[in-house]
């Protein structure tokens, strides 16, 4: 089995019937296609069907039938294999490898990314956010290359 991403979380139990609402972060939306599978600690989650609801989504999964189960299942981590997009830029390549930018100055290791409605930011070790339209090149689990204004690192 390939990489395993989080991909989003079962947030709520919706209605008795064991009908869930799931915050998700991926962009393929495939992936709550009816008979995807989506694994957990619990065990693998077929979706049933999935519709958008507020800022989430409304999934019934196979394995939850009732509203005891779905209340159970509440804060359960949802993931799936990474698949390869051409063109993509994918969090997981990205965290953890060195951040360089257009002087080759290293500014220390992608911990994490944040979202944010202009951009999504890389946050670094020292707590520096850059943004990550600033990206120009990531050479996977090494080095991610930016070209930023200066001032923003210092």
């Amino acid at each position: 089995m390939g990489d395993l991403l989080d991909v989003g979380r079962i947030t709520r139990a919706h209605g008795l019937k064991g009908d869930v609402i799931v915050n998700f972060w991926s962009t393929l939306l495939e992936r709550l296609d009816p008979e995807s599978v989506l694994l957990s600690d619990e065990g693998p989650l077929t979706v049933v069907s999935s519709q958008p609801q507020g800022t989430g989504y409304l999934v019934r999964f196979k394995e939850i039938t009732d509203r005891n189960r779905a209340e159970a299942m509440r804060g359960t981590m949802l993931r799936a294999e990474a698949v390869e997009v051409d063109g993509a830029l994918w969090a997981h390549e990205m965290i953890g490898a060195r951040l360089i930018d257009q002087h080759g100055t290293d500014h220390g290791e992608i911990t994490a990314m944040e979202n944010n409605p202009a951009s999504d930011l890389l946050v670094l070790e020292s707590g520096a956010l850059v943004p990550l339209r600033f990206v120009v090149d990531v050479l996977a689990g090494d080095r991610v290359m930016v070209e930023v204004p200066e001032g923003l690192l210092e």
